[in-house]
């Protein structure tokens, strides 16, 4: 059974849980969310996060001995699933040997679950490697596991026994590995990558995480989708040619900026990216909606997965969409670049939800952008809708360097463009850019960034909103009352902010969170 739904632990609810007991979801907490996860909300999978985070490597033991009666008769590996995402060495330098440890968990678990249901069974054989650029990390990944974790049963600690006699044998023999394809030119290469690890390790069929947050958050929405539908197209040719079945996973989350997926646009969210497997449940969806509408948004989506064919892209689009996407790029990266001390301050506005760990992002080590560093794409979100200025719209302009067989194939691509950035319009508060444009000094002062950078970077995304305006025919401001009261909270958080009230401006970030039902 390949899983449809994958509970996640983003951090980008904006509001809390009553279970939690807290405002940060951690500890035995997460124990919990997964559990109700499965039991209560039918996701069928439940992602186990050490990547950036701490978490508790006893999971499958806690779970088995605080809801016994449900994981009787749902068997985690088997009716349910869990899934480890480890830190990947490669970039996680100070964390890398968590990965040895998560790894050293699954022997264990197995052992805990065959003794809980009086007979062999293995809860945990699948691991995420994020940050995936190689086919060659996933072989070191798989053979380590093997060589040194299972393979260690057979080492002979002295002339009469081996460490299976001594601790017992370990399950299971391999594990299976999904890569985690974040960055550019990973994602186009992302046939090259899957071909690289299946020649070596052969496999009947393989998922594969397409990640579309960080994506966006380095590339911008235009290029983030366009990024996603290569990517499917390119498995689906994987696919073919191969015979290996490949199930594509995808990371999204509620607003279009990083995914869209939520109970008002799953059936679009469908539609948009044909030939997934698999999509992500992230913490917004599951906690900012109400229960009844976030039920229906994952049975619709566990009735619907798999959802056809990737559509096939041909080689002709694809040079035209590279095209597109270099423009995009390039749009986009300039205005972060010129705007990185406002987003960086604001972004300390933005409430914790999950014990995270320092972490830096693809930007970070971007030279296109002269090494700037970002928040994640969660608290960057938030610092955009907090100021009136939807993270879609940056780099939008770029649109009108299109040639029109690059238009043309752009529309074709991205199905739901116009919707997409209809939706964000609403969050567009003029009033609120009109206040930064005309606080110009204050707002420089108070961020420590240049006068005229600050004004020249929200000149361009003013740019960016009239393009929307005028080539797409985008509604841009507060359209109803939800939208208009969102309005009157980012204006009061960008007030208290320049007046340095910072409990107020602390308030009015999650209230406004709040009404647009995610932090970003």
């Amino acid at each position: 059974m390949i899983p449809r739904t994958m509970s996640t632990q983003h951090p980008d609810n904006a509001r809390v849980p009553e279970w939690c007991g807290g405002s940060i979801i951690e500890g035995d907490a997460e124990v919990r969310e997964a559990f109700l996860a499965f039991s209560s909300l039918g996701c069928d999978e439940a992602m186990w996060d050490s990547e950036g985070k701490d978490i508790d490597t006893n999971v499958v033991r806690k779970l088995l001995s605080d809801y016994p009666d449900y994981f009787r008769d749902n068997v985690i590996g088997e009716s349910v699933f869990l899934t480890y995402r480890i830190p990947n060495p490669r970039i996680e330098v100070a964390e890398r040997k968590i990965v040895t440890q998560t790894l050293q968990t699954i022997p264990l678990s197995a052992d805990v679950a065959s003794l809980f249901h009086k007979r062999k069974t293995i809860p945990v054989f699948e691991v995420i490697l994020p940050f995936t650029t190689t086919g060659k990390e996933l072989l070191w990944l798989h053979e380590y596991y093997r060589r040194a974790i299972s393979g260690a049963e057979g080492l002979r600690l002295d002339g009469s026994i081996v460490v299976k006699d001594w601790v017992g044998s370990f399950r299971p023999k391999t594990i299976s590995v999904i890569p985690l394809i974040e960055d550019m030119r990973s994602l186009l290469a992302i046939d090259r990558i899957v071909r690289e690890y299946i020649e070596r390790v052969r496999v009947r069929s393989l998922r594969v995480f397409i990640a579309r947050s960080d994506p966006a958050l380095n590339y911008g929405l235009l290029s983030a989708v366009i990024l996603s539908k290569l990517a499917l197209s390119k498995l689906g040719g994987v696919e073919r040619t191969t015979g290996v079945r490949i199930h594509p996973i995808i990371g999204v989350g509620s607003m279009p900026f990083r995914g869209h997926l939520n109970p008002e646009n799953v059936e679009r969210f469908l539609m948009e990216y044909r030939g997934l497997s698999t999509a992500t449940t992230q913490s917004a969806l599951r906690y900012d909606h109400s229960p009844e509408k976030v039920k229906r948004t994952i049975r619709i989506l566990n009735e619907n997965l798999p959802n056809g064919e990737p559509v096939n892209i041909s080689k002709e689009d694809e040079e035209l969409l590279r095209g597109s996407l270099d423009r995009f790029k390039a749009s986009y990266q300039k205005r972060i670049e010129e705007l990185a001390a406002l987003i960086n301050a604001l972004a300390s506005y933005v409430p914790e939800r999950r014990a995270r760990k320092l972490h830096i992002g693809l930007f970070g080590y971007s030279r296109s952008v002269r090494s700037v560093t970002m928040p994640r794409a969660i608290p960057f979100a938030a610092v955009f809708y907090s100021m009136g200025i939807p993270p879609e719209f940056i780099g939008v302009e770029a649109l009108r360097d299109l040639s029109e067989r690059e238009w043309k194939a752009v529309e074709s691509c991205y199905l739901n463009m116009k919707h997409d950035l209809g939706v964000a319009g609403k969050y567009v508060s003029w009033e609120s850019i009109n206040m930064l444009m005309e606080m110009n000094q204050r707002v420089a002062k108070r961020v420590a960034i240049d006068e005229e950078k600050l004004r020249a970077g929200l000149g361009r995304l003013m740019s960016d909103l009239a393009a929307a305006e005028e080539l797409l025919s985008v509604r841009l401001g507060p359209s109803d009352n939800v939208s208009r009261r969102h309005e009157n909270f980012i204006n009061n958080f960008l007030i208290s902010y320049i007046d340095n009230e910072d409990n107020d401006a602390r308030v009015a970030f999650i209230e406004a969170a709040m009404l647009r039902r995610c932090l970003g």
